[in-house]
């Protein structure tokens, strides 16, 4: 498995451009060129989605197969809404109010609820801790992100994962656009990893064992 750091997250420096979706896509392939494999699978979560789309669409000789989980061809309204907040907040460094207004959207109701006090008192934590340095960055490009024309040419086996309970994205709309593109519904907010994780694995490791890849 291979996994490439956004600008301004983890150890890779924030951009001083705006960040291109062109980019992000060549980068994530060539970062899995560099790790010695020739053709694989992308698996694409949240603003990962529209990369992943794209690297099929630019790379078609590399990407054998797309798992697109909790994520979107173009924003819709409601991130319309979304997104620009989420990049104030980020921008403002209120980490502790960033990660209430994260918690708050990001998990489903039934997750939320379930939560005991001091449990919602750790994510808070946990969330104001980890948001990346090039949030501000990320939430622009999310804003700009349109892989609508590359969808209907997407040829390879296709799972989309739709969150039922998420607040930021409508996932459907890719299974829709994409020729031959498998459905399937999980009852959790944006965070299925979190929330449902054994189940959400299960989803994907099923797909790529009948596709064989």
């Amino acid at each position: 498995m291979v996994g490439a750091d956004y600008p301004g997250s983890g150890d890779t420096p924030r951009s001083a451009t705006p960040l291109s979706l062109d980019d992000l896509a060549d980068q994530l392939v060539a970062a899995a060129v560099a790790e010695g494999l020739d053709t694989f699978a992308v698996s694409g979560y949240s603003l990962g989605g529209p990369v992943a789309v794209r690297a099929a669409a630019r790379h078609p000789e590399r990407v054998t197969a797309l798992v697109l989980t909790a994520t979107f061809p173009h924003r819709d309204n409601r991130l319309a809404l979304a997104l620009p907040l989420w990049r104030k907040l980020a921008a403002s460094g209120d980490r502790e109010l960033l990660a209430e207004y994260l918690t708050m959207m990001a998990l489903g109701a039934d997750a939320l609820e379930a939560m005991p006090d001091e449990q919602l008192r750790q994510a808070l934590g946990f969330t104001a801790a980890s948001v990346a340095d090039g949030t501000p960055e990320q939430a622009e490009l999310a804003l700009r992100a349109d892989v609508r024309d590359d969808l209907p040419g997407i040829q390879v086996p296709t799972l989309v994962i739709s969150t039922t309970q998420d607040w930021f994205t409508s996932t459907r709309r890719l299974a829709d656009a994409i020729p031959h593109a498998e459905l399937v519904e999980i009852p959790t907010g944006h965070l299925p990893m979190v929330e449902r994780p054994d189940e959400w694995r299960q989803l994907i490791t099923d797909f790529l064992d009948r596709h064989g890849v």
